[in-house]
């Protein structure tokens, strides 16, 4: 387990003579890997209980793929077994295991089974739909369920969710592919292949031994007719709701796994919006509430959640359609959001890291000279990831001359700046900034979230210089850190 790291900034103050003495700031930082957002939880859910099982044969369908094919019951009626999955083209496990089904598609396609994918998402564009199988390289036919009929003819919920229906068309197994990805959580490798169990068993002739599983995954954006007199629309308050507390995240080409900027987009939303933010899981936001309030607090008020809960429950409305808002902040993509172009920038690598496509990725470390000839002073600062899609964060350290790289990568030394999904930089205070010796390394170390394709990266850091005739205080970052903390299994209050 990494060490658990508090971390206080101190800024030492000029005496007559340029002397330089203390006052401090305060900072913390978590270096333990669950402690910041990871955008696979923006959609998954799962219910605990063991869900109730409910015999069903294959409806009639007729359904076609985004080149204009139709497919019918009778495409399928050679096949052993029918795979049926139900995908989301932005949803985040959707993304990992559209690739995996493809994987088990070519598995047993000499055994008979055949896999089709669903897309019932009102959200989901035909052109999405075809740009989603050609990433992914999916060779299995997936369908646009249009006004979602055939998901509520099997009553799917969510995506990615499984249907396995015999030769004779009767369901024997519906949930998960497997339990690899979870609430909060990511294995190396799955510890219940739960689909091939299902299909192994069906082929050997054997009755499923687990019929039912809990499948996570984000909710289905279903049609749904919109109450004529909400008091809560979309336009008199859900939008600029989002623009204050998710949009910094949620926009095109940020960390967020779906963009939340226009009605037709957030609507089909809807309801997985309302699940997140009822349980806290969305806007992210992991300090205790203790009574004291904290500045940039990003959860939702209780009115907010209220206003949220009505909006979702009256059908999403979008009410009287008015101008847009103006923009209230830049856009995370567009150029350095510093007080003017950095002095300098600094990559950590000369080429991209490739991120592989799934699975639970390992912290990796770089180091980098900085080539500094002389002692600098930062003033301000901005962590870019060179791939927002996939960095979950970012820690850089700061390796004095003579040090070791290897004693400041975990968070207990040196540190110097960091990005978290949403931060924005903050120049320090007039006449304050942080020392650079000469000849310094940075150490950033990188935390991968995968989006199931092959991703790469190549992250970096703005650095603004000060005068050194104006620095009056020397921000100064120290730590406290317990390396042998263990917290027993399953502990729910472990002190």
């Amino acid at each position: 387990m990494n060490p658990t790291v508090t971390s206080s900034h101190m800024a030492r103050a000029a005496q007559p003579q340029g002397v330089i003495r203390q006052i401090a700031i305060c900072l913390m930082i978590c270096v333990c890997g669950g402690a910041m957002v990871d955008a696979r939880s923006v959609c998954a859910a799962e219910t605990t209980a063991a869900p109730q099982w409910v015999a069903l044969h294959l409806p009639k369908f007729e359904m076609s793929d985004a080149r204009g094919k139709v497919f019918v019951n009778k495409d399928f009626s050679d096949a052993s077994a029918l795979v049926v999955a139900f995908l989301g083209v932005e949803c985040p496990l959707a993304k990992i295991y559209g690739v995996r089904l493809q994987e088990i598609a070519d598995q047993y396609a000499a055994q008979g089974v055949r896999v089709m994918a669903v897309n019932a998402n009102a959200q989901d564009s035909i052109t999405e739909l075809a740009a989603y199988a050609k990433q992914h390289q999916l060779r299995y036919p997936v369908l646009k369920d249009v006004g979602n009929r055939f998901a509520d003819a099997v009553k799917a919920e969510r995506t990615p969710e499984i249907f396995v229906f015999d030769g004779k068309g009767q369901l024997q197994y519906r949930g998960r592919v497997d339990d690899q990805y979870g609430i909060g959580y990511v294995r190396e490798t799955p510890q219940q292949h739960d689909l091939k169990r299902a299909l192994d068993e069906l082929l050997a002739g054997k009755p499923v031994s687990q019929p039912r599983t809990s499948a996570p995954g984000c909710i289905i954006g279903r049609v749904r007719e919109p109450q004529a007199d909400a008091e809560v629309t979309y336009e008199n308050t859900i939008r600029d709701l989002l623009t204050r507390r998710c949009i910094e995240c949620h926009q095109s080409g940020d960390i967020g796994p779906f963009a939340l900027t226009d009605f037709d987009e957030v609507s089909g939303w809807a309801e997985m919006i309302g699940e997140v933010v009822a349980d806290r899981r969305m806007p992210p936001w992991h300090a205790t509430d203790n009574g004291v309030a904290l500045a940039d607090d990003r959860r939702l008020s209780q009115l907010e959640l209220e206003q949220v809960a009505s909006w979702v429950a009256a059908g999403a409305p979008r009410g009287e359609v008015t101008s847009p808002p103006a923009v209230t902040q830049r856009p995370a993509t567009a150029g350095w959001n510093l007080p003017r172009d950095p002095d300098v920038v600094i990559k950590f690598a000369d080429k991209p890291f490739k991120v592989a496509a799934e699975g639970a990725l390992r912290y990796e470390y770089f180091s980098v000279p900085t080539n500094l000839k002389e002692d600098k002073w930062i003033e301000a600062f901005e962590v870019r990831p060179g791939n927002r899609a996939v960095v979950h964060h970012i820690l850089i350290f700061a390796v004095p001359p003579g040090a070791s790289p290897e004693e400041f990568g975990g968070g207990v030394r040196g540190f110097l700046a960091s990005y978290v999904p949403g931060l924005r930089p903050i120049p320090y205070p007039k006449g304050m900034a942080k020392l650079l010796p000469a000849g310094s390394q940075l150490v950033f170390q990188m935390h991968y979230t995968p989006i199931g394709t092959e991703q790469e990266d190549l992250s970096e850091i703005g650095l603004v210089f000060a005068d050194p005739a104006d620095v009056e205080y020397e921000v100064l970052t120290l730590s406290a850190f317990q390396p042998n903390l263990e917290i027993p299994p399953h502990s729910a209050n472990h002190t």
